[in-house]
């Protein structure tokens, strides 16, 4: 009922452009209906000819967040599923666990999936014809990471900011030590005790390139008592380096 307008406009002008922001490649077309903080509604058409020409990707993504999704138009496409351990605080590459191929899925019109996107992950790999879905994306709560996992054995190859607010206060972060605002150490302080691990040490390594000797105390702190091991480890490879490097300051 909300875009019936649009469409109505659209078929009576076929150069008629709605207000959505689109997104199109030779795969699929995404329009974003709806971006709020608690969600994103988006329509997604995927065109079944490139569909079934494309050759199996190499990974799996888990996206790091719940959706809810209806196939008006399913295709009678194959949908492949993956599952692995949520990421946790103290999630770590080198020990991550393996994702697990679960049984495939043949969607029907009008198919109501929910999908945590925080331990799974899924990819079409064959339609009869276009798949037509409407998707609510819920943002509260989601994992501050997403991550990728290779499709032949289901081993762990890569992670990515998923957090738009994280993604912010890194680049803010980052802004204020180019700017050198040595006067923002509460700032970077607070950056570093947010809970994606990722986002803490990123404010410690541009607060020590900032100015040092004001993140030694946090740094140390970090080294001791951080949650995530990655991270207390990089802290303790530091902060004897930084220690040698304030005390040939102060001979200096």
């Amino acid at each position: 009922a909300l875009v019936r307008p649009l469409i109505d406009a659209l078929g009576a002008d076929p150069w008629f452009e709605p207000p959505f922001k689109v997104s199109r490649d030779r795969l699929r077309t995404g329009i974003a209906l709806l971006d709020c903080p608690a969600v994103a509604l988006s329509v997604t058409i995927i065109c079944a000819t490139e569909l079934n020409r494309l050759a199996l990707p190499a990974t799996i993504v888990m996206p790091g967040r719940v959706t809810l999704t209806r196939y008006v138009r399913a295709g009678k496409a194959r949908m492949r599923r993956w599952q692995t351990e949520p990421a946790g605080p103290n999630f770590s590459a080198a020990s991550a666990a393996s994702a697990r191929e679960r049984s495939s899925h043949l969607l029907k019109d009008g198919a109501l999936i929910r999908e945590d996107g925080r331990t799974c992950g899924h990819l079409f790999v064959w339609a009869e014809s276009d798949i037509v879905a409407l998707t609510a994306t819920i943002k509260p709560s989601a994992a501050p990471l997403m991550r990728e996992y290779a499709i032949a054995d289901g081993s762990f190859v890569r992670a990515a900011c998923a957090d738009d607010a994280a993604s912010r206060i890194e680049m803010l972060l980052i802004f204020l030590r180019v700017s050198g605002r040595a006067d923002a150490s509460a700032l970077f302080d607070g950056a570093s005790r947010h809970p994606a691990f990722h986002l803490r040490w990123s404010a410690m390594r541009e607060w020590l390139m900032l100015d040092a000797g004001s993140a030694r105390n946090r740094l140390a702190e970090m080294c001791a008592r951080d949650p995530n091991a990655e991270v207390r480890a990089a802290a303790a490879a530091t902060l004897p380096l930084l220690d040698r490097r304030l005390e040939r300051r102060c001979r200096a």
